[in-house]
C-alpha cells in the first residue's frame, strides 16, 4: 500500500472505455459504410440536388400558420448548431490532430445522404393531431413500417437520455468552460453560479410552452451562425498566408501514421467521427423529429432541407472553427482545448474582443441547443404517452429534472460529460441506422418520383400509390393516406 486511496469506481475511465469500443469497432464502420451506401444508391443526391434543396428551404408554408420547411430547419439546426461547433471541433483538433477535420468533412458529405433518408422517412410516416399539426420521427416509422413497438420505445428512451441528459450535461459544461479565460473565474464557485443561471433561464423558457421554442430558435440561430462565420472569416483573412499550409496539414495528418500511433481509439479518424456526429447528428435520428413537423407537398422536400442543415453545420460553421484555430498557429495541447482553444485563436488576431465574442456566441449557442434538445424530448414523451402531451404536472417535473441536469453539467468533469454524450448518441444511431437501411428502398423510390415530377415541370405532390406502396401499407399511413 502506498498510503493513497483509489476510488472504488472510475466513472470517467469506464465511460471512456465503453465509448472507445462503440466507435472503434462498430460506429465508424457503420456511419461511413451506410453513408457511402446511401450516397451511391441516391446517385450523390445531396450534391446533385443541392441547388433544389436551397430553393425548397425558401418555400412558404402551404397555409398560413403551418410549420414551414424553414421553421423545421431552424429547430433541427438549433440542436445541430451549438456548442459542438466551437468546443467539439476545437477538442477534436487539439486532441485528435488537424486530420480530424478531414474526417468530419467525410462524415458530413456521406452523412448528408443518411440525413436525407431518415428525414424523408419521417415525412412519409408522419401523423397529424386534432389541430392538423404534424409530428413524427424514427419511433413512428419504426413502429409503422417495421412493426416493432419495442424497438420504437427503446429508441425513444435513448433519445430522452441523449437530449434530456447526455447532451445537456455536456452543453452546460462547455458553456461554463468558456469563462475560464477571465480573471474572475474560480474553478470551485464560477461553474456553480453559471450552471444555476443557465438552468433557471432554461426552465423559465420551457415553462412558457413549445411554440416559444420555435420562435426563439428561428430568430437566434441565423444571427449566431452568421456572426460567427463573419468573425472566422476576418481571422482567416488576417492569416491568409497560412491557409495553403493549413489545408496541406489537414490532408497529410488525416492519413499520417503518427495520428494513429496511439491506437485507433485515439486517432484523428475516431475524434473526427465522434465530433462530426455530435455536431451534425446525421443518422442519429434526432432531426427527423423536427422534419416531420413541416407541411410540404412531397416528403423529399424536407429530406432535402435536412441536407442543407448538415452542410450548414459541418461544412460551414465547424470548418470555420477548425480553420480559424489552425490558421493562427496557436499551440494544440490537451490543456488548452475546447472553447478556450478557440478563444486563444481569436485573441491572437482581435485581442480581448476574441474571448468576449466567443463567450457571447457560446451563450447563444448553448441556449438554443438546450431548448432544441428539450423540444425533441417533449415529442418523445408524447410518443410514450400514446401520442398525447403528458400532463402539465408531469412536464413541469420533467423540465425541473432537466434543469437540474444542466446545473450538474456545469460542475462535471469534461471527460465524463463528453463520454456520456458520445455513448447515448451512439445508442440512438445503432437503432436508427439499421432501420433506415431496411426502409431505404422506399425513400429511393420516393426520390425518383420527386425528380420525375420536377422534370415534367410540376411542383411535386406525393401520392403513396405512385411509389409502389400496397393498399394495406397506404392504410397504415396517416397524413399521406389519401
Amino acid at each position: 500500500m502506498n498510503g493513497t486511496l483509489r476510488p472504488a469506481f472510475d466513472l470517467a475511465g469506464t465511460l471512456d472505455t465503453i465509448s472507445g469500443f462503440m466507435y472503434t469497432y462498430v460506429l465508424v464502420a457503420l456511419l461511413i459504410g451506410v453513408g457511402l451506401y446511401f450516397f451511391i444508391r441516391t446517385r450523390a443526391l445531396p450534391l446533385r440536388l443541392f441547388k433544389e434543396a436551397i430553393r425548397v428551404v425558401t418555400e412558404p408554408p402551404q397555409e398560413e400558420g403551418e410549420v414551414s420547411s424553414f421553421r423545421a430547419l431552424m429547430v433541427s439546426t438549433a440542436s445541430r448548431v451549438g456548442v459542438g461547433n466551437i468546443a467539439g471541433v476545437a477538442t477534436a483538433v487539439a486532441t485528435g490532430g488537424p486530420g480530424a477535420v478531414f474526417w468530419m468533412w467525410v462524415l458530413a458529405i456521406l452523412g448528408s445522404a443518411t440525413a436525407f433518408i431518415e428525414s424523408t422517412l419521417a415525412q412519409i410516416y408522419k401523423r397529424k393531431d386534432n389541430a392538423d399539426n404534424c409530428y413524427g420521427g424514427p419511433a413512428y416509422y419504426i413502429e409503422t413500417a417495421l412493426k416493432s413497438k419495442f424497438l420504437a420505445m427503446l429508441f425513444v428512451l435513448f433519445l430522452i437520455c441523449t437530449y434530456g441528459f447526455g447532451f445537456n450535461l455536456l452543453c452546460s459544461y462547455n458553456l461554463q468552460s468558456t469563462f475560464a479565460v477571465y480573471s474572475f473565474y474560480h474553478p470551485q464557485t464560477t461553474p456553480i453560479i453559471i450552471g444555476a443561471i443557465v438552468a433557471l433561464l432554461t426552465l423559465f423558457c420551457l415553462l412558457g410552452g413549445g411554440k416559444g421554442i420555435v420562435r426563439i430558435t428561428e430568430i437566434l440561430v441565423p444571427v449566431m451562425g452568421i456572426s460567427y462565420v463573419v468573425v472566422s472569416a476576418i481571422v482567416l483573412v488576417v492569416n491568409a498566408r497560412a491557409i495553403p499550409g493549413m489545408f496541406a496539414l489537414i490532408f497529410s495528418d488525416a492519413f499520417s501514421p503518427r495520428s494513429f500511433a496511439g491506437g485507433l481509439a485515439g486517432s484523428c479518424l475516431i475524434y473526427g467521427i465522434k465530433r462530426g456526429l455530435y455536431s451534425n447528428e446525421a443518422g442519429v435520428g434526432s432531426a427527423p423529429n423536427a422534419a416531420a413537423s413541416a407541411m410540404v407537398s412531397h416528403p423529399v422536400k424536407q429530406g432535402l432541407v435536412q441536407v442543407v442543415s448538415v452542410f450548414i453545420d459541418t461544412m460551414l460553421i465547424c470548418t470555420s472553427t477548425a480553420l480559424m484555430c489552425l490558421s493562427t498557429g496557436v499551440a494544440r495541447t490537451k490543456d488548452i482545448q475546447g472553447a478556450p482553444y478557440v478563444q486563444e485563436a481569436i485573441r491572437s488576431v482581435l485581442g480581448s474582443f476574441g474571448p468576449t465574442f466567443i463567450a457571447f456566441a457560446m451563450t447563444l449557442f448553448a441556449f438554443t441547443t438546450l431548448l432544441g434538445n428539450l423540444y425533441y424530448c417533449e415529442n418523445a414523451l408524447a410518443y410514450l404517452n400514446h401520442n398525447k402531451r403528458p400532463s402539465k404536472p408531469f412536464m413541469t417535473c420533467f423540465h425541473i429534472l432537466c434543469s437540474l441536469i444542466i446545473f450538474v453539467g456545469a460542475i462535471s468533469a469534461s471527460d465524463v460529460a463528453w463520454a456520456l454524450a458520445d455513448i447515448t448518441m451512439g445508442l440512438m444511431a445503432l437503432i436508427n441506422i439499421p432501420c433506415c437501411i431496411r426502409m431505404g428502398g422506399l425513400v429511393i423510390r420516393t426520390a425518383k418520383d420527386y425528380e420525375l415530377q420536377k422534370k415534367a415541370g410540376k411542383n411535386p405532390v406525393f401520392f403513396a400509390k405512385n411509389i409502389g406502396m400496397k393498399e394495406e401499407e397506404i392504410q397504415e399511413l396517416d397524413y399521406w393516406k389519401e
